[in-house]
């Protein structure tokens, strides 16, 4: 195995290791949706869920492919939750992932395309670092 191919250890601060363990039992109806169906993708892809990196939380993580993924509720555009999700997503792009955000109606209506999508990007990025 080739140094890139290594999974991206991120790891939490002792608040986000606490925060996401809160997290894990107060998942929303469309992060329990997200979750069952990435759990037994059939290309066999490991996500983890409410994982911490650093002080914040990722609502989903594959570490071989760098890809945090969020469902965004209705939350997530009110006050200055755009300008602390942008703040967020920079620092992990500058740790070497991509984010990928989906509104939590988006999962709820189109699941199945959702999943498509992110199996779809998890792939093509694992293929680059193992390539």
């Amino acid at each position: 195995m080739t140094k890139g191919a290594e999974a991206v250890r991120i790891e939490g601060s002792g608040n986000g290791k606490r925060n996401a363990k809160r997290l894990r039992k107060e998942m929303t109806p469309p992060e329990i949706g997200l979750w069952l169906a990435l759990r037994q993708n059939e290309a066999g892809l490991h996500f983890r869920k409410q994982h911490a990196a650093d002080d914040y939380v990722l609502d989903f993580y594959c570490a071989r492919a760098k890809l945090a993924i969020e469902v965004d509720g209705e939350a997530h555009g009110r006050g200055d939750r755009p300008m602390r999700d942008a703040t967020r997503d920079a620092w992990l792009v500058s740790q070497g992932l991509r984010v990928l955000r989906y509104p939590a109606t988006e999962v709820l209506t189109n699941l199945e395309g959702v999943v498509r999508e992110i199996i779809g990007v998890a792939l093509e990025r694992q293929a680059t670092f193992e390539g």
